[in-house]
């Protein structure tokens, strides 16, 4: 017995060996698999959209545009379908941590692909879904090809300018107004594309005179079909009046499922809307303080009112006549830039790289009106050593009294707020850092919340590292914060609760501080657009909240910089997701 002991004992540990191995060989050839399935992922995505394969980087696809008819949502639904049924081969168990995130988010993808086109139906109501002039200004402006390669592609693309249009006027069976006067304006700004600019691009090429007649019969053929589709939508805002129209609110069906799929937070729609409220309260009793403190510096001479959100709302119309004229208003912004760039170096809290430009120009015509005045477009994981271009709308339009109006939402305190949230760290930093991820499906499969979350929360970190550090700088980010608020507020009221103009309106003006403009701009966008409003405030509640576990389990050890640059290597993913990995 003492001799068969040790042999039972080799045995057992052989046994025991060879099932570890098994076990690690599973793990491994299921990551492995995954990564060749990621990649047959990619390549059906890039086939099915194609403007998302330009904005990656991948200019292959260039010359492909898809119309939205019935048979290509057929092919559509068909495809995610068979990709969905290659997803759940995997045992997400055996995938590692980052494999796991890639897992959730084609998954979550591949459901919301199916749900919007058979739930949601946009391509039934939405006319600025039709518009082709990003494809033809990424094709024109890029630096990928000589202009005469690019010249030829563009005129590949160009042949199926009117089916595509044409898919469009067949589609829009249910239209709402708002997005009938959205893609008239976005459609007219199309047509700027194929100007007179293109046409002399094409005949300073070196193409020969047959191609350069093909491709501008081609230009003439798409602008007339733009043409044709702008006078459809004008027919269309005849036939369809403000009572037959559909109405742009989606309903709680709608927007409880599609806040579940767009967020992918723990929170709910109508929790984020809760907590919302709750935070409304908070930010004004800071505000109140702070203002009854700053009272005799700017207003000594005028008694306080009684009415403590009217004293606050005084005070900030008084701070807010400290602002830029409306002539250096774009000049103002890029003085700004290299600033906030130095105090995050100075300070430390994290990682630049100055090799990826940032630029700053006027927002092109065709992404006007949809009632942002700033935003951000970030070169495709493909491209990151691109431009990323910071889109400042210009004022021209506005009369005097829209534009002193719009500058003093604007003002000294709130244009550098803009910057932080829009520029450095905001918007432009992460997405530098987004493609960064070393998992591609991270940078393209974008969650908005935590891109959006980034940007809030990066307002308020700067104040707390001490960037302009002051009572005033204060009481405008608590403004601004509380327009992020308000923004869930006014979304899920809106389209679940069916939220009139007058009561946003005061909802905006009064509650949260806003200028008209402002408020009008805002009532606008949420007539356009439904859930995206809700994830400035979703996402920034769920950073703040993750780095204040994070601090309490780390006590002095914590370091931000390292939170930071842990937090943004996770590229684009669901801060749901992040937290799981840095906790763990």
């Amino acid at each position: 017995m003492k001799r068969l002991l040790p042999l039972l004992m080799m045995l057992i540990f052989s046994v025991t060996a060879c099932k570890e191995k098994t076990s690690k060989e599973v793990y491994s050839d299921q990551n492995e698999s995954f990564e060749s399935f990621k990649d047959e992922f990619l390549l059906e995505l890039w086939k099915q959209n194609p403007s998302w394969a330009s904005w990656a980087g991948l200019h292959e696809y260039d010359s492909i545009l898809n119309t939205f008819s019935l048979e290509n949502r057929q092919k559509l639904l068909t495809s995610n379908k068979e990709i969905a049924s290659k997803l759940q081969t995997f045992e997400l168990t055996k995938l590692d941590d980052g494999n796991k995130i890639d897992y959730h988010l084609i998954d979550n993808f591949i459901e919301s692909e199916v749900w919007y086109l058979n739930e949601f139906k946009s391509y039934e109501w939405n006319a600025s879904n039709y518009n082709i002039a990003d494809r033809v200004w990424t094709i024109m402006n890029g630096n990928y090809a000589d202009l005469d390669t690019r010249l030829d592609i563009l005129s590949t693309l160009l042949v199926k300018v009117p089916s595509f249009y044409q898919s469009g006027i067949d589609n829009l069976k249910n239209p709402t107004m708002e997005h009938l006067e959205l893609g008239l304006i976005q459609n007219k700004g199309a047509l700027e594309v194929l100007d007179d600019g293109l046409l002399d691009s094409i005949s300073n090429s070196s193409l020969s005179d047959k191609r350069k007649d093909l491709l501008k019969l081609r230009v003439n053929e798409s602008k007339d079909a733009i043409t044709n589709y702008i006078s459809t939508l004008e027919k269309l805002k005849l036939e369809f009046d403000s009572s037959s129209a559909s109405s742009p609110r989606i309903g709680k069906a709608l927007f409880t499922k599609k806040y579940e799929l767009e967020v992918n937070s723990n929170y709910t729609a109508e929790e984020i809307y809760n907590k919302a409220l709750k935070e409304k309260e908070a930010l004004h009793q800071q505000m109140i303080v702070i203002s009854d403190t700053l009272w005799n510096n700017y207003l000594v001479d005028i008694e306080k009112p009684t009415d403590k959100i009217a004293m606050v709302k005084m005070l900030i119309d008084k701070i807010a006549e400290k602002h830029v004229s409306r002539e250096n208003f774009f000049e103002e912004i890029n003085r700004q830039i290299p600033i906030l760039s130095a105090f995050v170096k100075d300070h430390d809290l994290l990682t630049q790289d100055p090799s990826k430009p940032l630029v700053v120009r006027e927002t092109p015509p065709y992404m006007r009106g949809g009632g942002a005045g700033a935003s951000v477009s970030s070169p495709g994981p493909y491209e990151k050593g691109k431009n990323t271009y910071y889109n400042v709308t210009p004022l021209d339009d506005y009369s005097d009294e829209e534009a002193e109006s719009y500058l003093r939402e604007y003002n000294h305190y709130i244009l550098q707020i803009l910057n932080i949230h829009e520029a450095i760290p905001g918007h432009y930093t992460q997405l530098v850092y987004g493609n960064e991820s070393p998992s591609i499906i991270k940078s393209i499969l974008q969650n908005g919340a935590m891109i959006e979350g980034w940007a809030n929360y990066a307002e308020i970190m700067m104040l707390e590292e001490g960037y302009n550090n002051s009572p005033e700088m204060w009481l405008m980010r608590n403004k601004w914060h509380l327009r992020g608020v308000t923004n869930t507020i006014l979304d899920y009221s809106y389209h679940v609760l069916n939220l009139e103009k007058e009561e946003a309106m005061k909802l905006m003006i009064k509650d949260a501080f806003q200028e008209k403009t402002e408020a009008e701009n805002k009532w606008r966008r949420v007539t356009l657009s439904s859930v995206q409003l809700s994830s400035y405030f979703t996402g920034f509640s769920q950073i703040y909240e993750l780095r204040d576990e994070i601090k309490g389990i780390k006590g002095d050890s914590f370091n931000l910089k390292e939170f930071h640059e842990q937090f943004l290597s996770y590229g684009n993913a669901p801060v749901k997701h992040i937290r799981e990995l840095m906790l763990k």
